[in-house]
């Protein structure tokens, strides 16, 4: 009898959840929505497939919250309730804002210096084309609110129609903080303004502080250390702090998930023991990759996934099978390329790093690549598909 061949690769599913609340079982509510969804939809299990979570649900069933007094205490704890140095926070009403609302609750003045014409993942204040107009060096020259003002007059984001330099100054003078506003890319430019400085900046944090220190700056502190441990009662997260929250009211922001390998680990053991199938579990934010219309780079997260299973750990090891088509086999075609494709990817072993027939596959951490799919999978808005069931990822063209 002859053997089916399979015509459909990976699969990306949104598993919709109910509503996950502060205290829920999570493990058990997961394990249980992709099961069902199984059941009603139709389709099986297998081992190697990939069951992930977003991070929203995973803090949120952990309560892991904050509120802007909570913040403030911490800041004026932390940076001495005087004058403060804001550098490069990203422009984002969800991801900054009632941080922000917080940091200035929390200081007498605050000298918000922004990066320009964008910030660190993509959101433009401005264009480089109005920049090179103007005749600005953006590596080495210095902005006052008024000359910029002066130079570029007031723009407006172009998704969201907002001026983010008059709402972030509005912020803060609500708080009853004096601001001062300019606009450098050079870190140790904050130190002509004052010597403490909280560094908002995410993936470029460590040299951010390195070269603040090196420059003399009385106090430096990263996102991540502020609610890195509770004010009272409040949330925290350990090891991240402020980085990866999110808003959640006008007075609090949701963290980022607090230490959850547990989480994953008790999900893949209750598939196991439900279906006798292994599969990876893991928790997802931010996709990683980068919009050409917005040039928005996804990743305001610290890092795509906070926690995994062990079976995701590492990148991909493929092989391209243009490559090996249109040099190795060129002169093949029809049943006889197939096989000669199908025993190469037979025969691989080890690792391919360096090998040609590998170029121009994706150098990155299958939990980034993963978690990008997931992310646009499930969305940010109203699909309540908060966890993805991703099939046959690691399937080849042999399978």
């Amino acid at each position: 009898m002859a053997i089916k061949e399979r015509r459909v690769g990976t699969v990306s599913r949104g598993i919709r959840c109910p509503i996950i609340r502060q205290g829920d079982d999570l493990a058990k509510i997961v394990s249980e929505s992709v099961l069902e969804a199984a059941q009603i939809e139709g389709f099986e299990l297998n081992d190697k497939d990939v069951i992930s979570i977003t991070e929203s649900i995973v803090a949120r069933s952990q309560g892991n919250y904050v509120t802007v007094d909570d913040i403030a205490a911490d800041v004026r704890t932390k940076l001495g309730g005087g004058t403060v140095g804001v550098i490069f926070p990203i422009l984002s009403r969800n991801r900054f804002a009632i941080c922000l609302r917080g940091i200035a609750r929390g200081a007498k003045k605050i000298v918000l210096m922004l990066s320009y014409p964008s910030d660190e993942v993509g959101n433009a204040l401005i264009s480089l084309d109005m920049v090179d107009q103007a005749g600005v060096n953006p590596y080495s020259d210095v902005l006052s609110l008024e000359k910029y003002r002066e130079l570029f007059g007031f723009v407006k984001h172009e998704f969201t129609g907002i001026d983010y330099v008059e709402y972030y100054g509005n912020l803060i003078k609500e708080e009853g903080a004096e601001v001062e506003i300019v606009f450098a890319n050079q870190a140790k430019a904050i130190l002509n303004y004052t010597d403490c400085v909280l560094a908002c900046d995410i993936h470029s944090r460590a040299r951010t502080k390195r070269i603040l220190k090196a420059a003399g700056a009385r106090v430096v502190c990263t996102l991540d250390d502020i609610m890195n441990a509770p004010i009272g009662n409040s949330g925290c997260n350990e090891k991240y702090g402020l980085l990866g929250s999110n808003k959640s009211t006008e007075d609090t922001v949701k963290l980022f998930p607090r230490e959850c390998k547990q989480l994953v680990l008790d999900i893949q053991e209750n598939i196991f023991k439900a279906c006798g199938k292994h599969v990876e579990v893991m928790v997802y934010g931010d996709g990683a990759f980068k919009d050409p219309q917005g040039k928005i780079w996804e990743l305001a997260d610290p890092v795509v996934s906070p926690a995994f299973t062990d079976g995701l750990i590492g990148t991909p090891n493929e092989l391209k099978l243009k490559y090996l088509a249109d040099n190795d086999f060129k002169d093949l075609s029809g049943d006889e390329l197939k096989k000669a494709i199908s025993d190469s990817i037979r025969s691989k072993s080890g690792s391919l790093v360096g090998n040609m027939a590998s170029q121009g596959t994706t150098p990155r951490q299958l939990t980034d690549l993963i978690g990008s799919l997931c992310d646009l999978t499930s969305g940010s808005g109203d699909k309540g598909t908060p966890v993805v069931l991703v099939q046959g990822y690691f399937d080849n063209y042999t399978n």
